[in-house]
């Protein structure tokens, strides 16, 4: 996907004057480094100090390390999977070969390099996330296990053959803030999980090669921060990652004012990119816990050096990790609304570790659990070794924390009924998005999702892709790809492209109650359809355990679909306005019965390509047909569309 002009008009319309500036002087920077690049100063007596205590990585629940191993031991053999392609070549990687398409990115000046483009680069994604290195600190935290040191040694060689394919400034790979802050981290947990391997100095802090990468990749990070409408996550990123590495790695003449901004930059915006509730402003769940993680690794960071950080950041993650707490179903899944693309802040652990349930447990660790938490039972690496860094924080009642599950988030417009028999249902009357661009939002103004047993039934279908297929970034992020009302057969948020809204729904919440014993309520209307308002009431009952839906469209006689997207395990049989739904549980037959509005004609749609319709995307780059429900008609303003969902004893 290459954009053309219009996109970065668009894109520019939605900068302040001080974005615009600092942008200018970005350029004139990089147009500088192109041709006199800075040069790193002379380093003596590196040592690395930032170890594990003693008894952490004893620490290590037995089935945690046996899922570290079994991972470790396939990324050995070269075998890994990234965004549903596997990969049989990590043995000796291609740094810049993208293995779906095969193609390779071009060389020359980083800034020089069409990432968006896919025809000259491939899917960049792709190419980028195996140069996290997070992989790497699987193998070393395998080392830090067993003491074998086949896991040190490929970590070595691919560190060796990395830095010499990737000097600093060139190629694909130095091009993105968020994939060098990310990098920086994995660097500083490798070298930590490699410091009984008696080749770690040699690797690191002993290798002129080392240490031009790292003050490169902060040289880097200290010029070209993340700026105004696109200071999100990857903000957070390059600050988390240039802060551990200033405080883990502080060898050279600038450490120390790299260390003080970044410290400050990533104060300034954990606040600035998350809600006093603790959910994440960009309204995207994957990046809430993208940024949860980065913020307890750089916290890690901080106390394994002593270096003080202030109180908010550590009340900023501990409000984030009660949010969490409090939104995840019976099964520790959280939300699934704005874009996801998989990414993580620190990796320790083997495949089926789950990633929600290591959070809160390291949650627990760090700031204490409050008895309305969900219970967890499974194990991780990640929290035993976080843990041993990180000071405790918030316990005894030095913090207010909130005494009952909250089931509201005035804030973030997120409420979460929830009813017998673990049905959950999330409803959507928040903000559009993040900043003036959202670049994470989907048009999913009023949506609902719903879940029985953790299940998806009505679900949100997710992310799928990028780059490269626009016509499905495009569904993925559509009215009609979610649970909601269309009207005209268009968006309620304009879109500017991938990663560009230029007009927003504006959304509120009417009521939000749950205080009714047996009987949970919420309302809220958008006006992305100016000048109709769409208005949406829904009602859980827990007696009849029935989810009632109302939709009324306010204004002119206009052309209406309303879409229900159900999960990939659910079979729908459509008889009408009627829909009996089926799935299974844990061996176990599972039904409820969707009765439809009579004034709409309704069809069902599953795995559709022209135009794109019926899917669900369980992780970035992976999709498959699920079934969807549509119905056509017109909203005239004088009835309501009412739809309710009846689940079966």
């Amino acid at each position: 996907m290459t954009m053309g002009a219009g996109w970065y008009l668009r894109r520019l319309s939605r900068m302040g004057p001080q974005e615009v500036g600092g942008r200018v002087g970005d350029a004139v920077r990089r147009r500088r480094w192109r041709s006199a690049p800075p040069h790193r100063p002379p380093v003596t007596g590196a040592r690395f100090t930032a170890v594990l205590p003693a008894g952490a990585v004893a620490a290590v629940p037995p089935d945690a390390a046996k899922r570290l191993v079994a991972e470790a031991d396939r990324l050995l053999d070269g075998h890994a999977e990234w965004f549903g392609v596997e990969r049989d070549d990590l043995v000796d990687p291609d740094w810049w070969r993208d293995p779906k398409t095969g193609r390779r990115a071009p060389s020359g000046y980083a800034f020089d390099v069409p990432y968006r483009d896919e025809d000259a680069v491939g899917d960049v994604k792709q190419i980028w996330e195996p140069s996290r290195h997070q992989y790497l600190t699987v193998l070393a935290a395998a080392y830090a296990v067993t003491g074998d040191e086949r896991y040190a040694e490929r970590v070595a060689g691919h560190l060796r053959s990395w830095w010499a394919a990737n000097p600093p400034l060139r190629g694909v790979h130095w091009v993105s803030g968020i994939e060098l802050g990310i990098r920086l981290l994995s660097w500083v947990w490798v070298r930590r999980l490699l410091d009984g391997w008696p080749g770690a100095a040699g690797l690191f802090e002993d290798n002129p090669v080392a240490l031009d990468q790292i003050w490169h990749h902060q040289r880097w990070l200290a010029a070209f921060p993340s700026r105004g409408s696109s200071a999100n996550n990857h903000v957070i990123a390059e600050a988390a990652g240039q802060f551990a590495a200033a405080c883990a790695f502080g060898w050279f003449p600038s450490s120390t004012r790299w260390r003080s901004a970044a410290l400050r930059s990533l104060e300034r915006h954990l606040r600035a990119n998350t809600f006093p509730s603790g959910l994440n402003r960009e309204l995207a769940t994957e990046y809430h816990g993208l940024v949860l993680e980065l913020g307890l690794a750089a916290v890690a960071e901080a106390d394994a050096a002593s270096v003080p950080v202030p109180a908010t950041v550590r009340l900023v993650l501990l409000r984030m990790t009660d949010a969490l707490a409090a939104v995840v179903d019976n099964r520790l899944r959280p939300p699934r609304q704005g874009d996801a693309d998989d990414g993580h802040g620190l990796v320790l652990d083997g495949a089926g570790t789950d990633r929600w349930g290591s959070l809160l447990a390291t949650g627990d660790a760090v700031f204490g659990r409050l008895a309305w938490w969900p219970a967890v039972t499974g194990t991780d690496v990640r929290t035993p070794l976080l843990a041993a860094l990180v000071r405790p924080y918030g316990r005894n009642g030095t913090v207010t924390r909130p005494a009952e599950r909250p089931a509201h988030f005035a804030d973030a417009g997120m409420t979460v009924l929830r009813g017998p028999e673990e049905i959950w249902c999330r409803c959507d009357g928040g903000p559009h998005g993040f900043l003036s661009i959202a670049a994470h939002a989907h048009a999913d103004a009023l949506s609902v999702e719903v879940r029985h047993d953790g299940v998806d039934v009505l679900a949100d279908p997710g992310t799928f892709c990028y780059h490269g297929q626009p016509e499905w970034r495009r569904y993925f992020r559509s009215t009609l790809g979610h649970n909601t009302l269309q009207l005209d057969g268009g968006d309620q948020s304009v879109s500017g492209g991938p990663f560009l809204w230029t007009r927003h729904a504006g959304s509120r919440v009417l009521a939000a109650d749950a205080s009714e014993e047996g009987v949970a309520r919420w309302a809220a209307e958008h006006d992305g359809y100016r000048p109709s308002v769409h208005r949406r009431r829904v009602e859980l009952t827990a007696a009849t355990r029935e989810l009632r839906i109302v939709d009324e469209v306010h204004g002119p006689r206009r052309p209406v679909r309303l879409a229900f997207h159900l999960g990939p395990a659910v079979t729908a049989d459509l008889t009408g306005n009627r829909a009996v739904l089926t799935w299974s549980r844990g061996g176990e037959d599972r039904s409820a019965v969707l009765d439809l509005p009579g004034q709409l004609s309704w069809s069902a749609h599953r795995g559709e390509t022209d135009p794109p319709l019926g899917w669900y995307s369980a992780g970035f780059g992976r999709r498959e047909p699920a079934t969807v429900l549509v119905g056509d008609g017109f909203a005239d303003g004088t009835q309501g569309f009412t739809t309710v969902l009846g689940f079966r004893g």
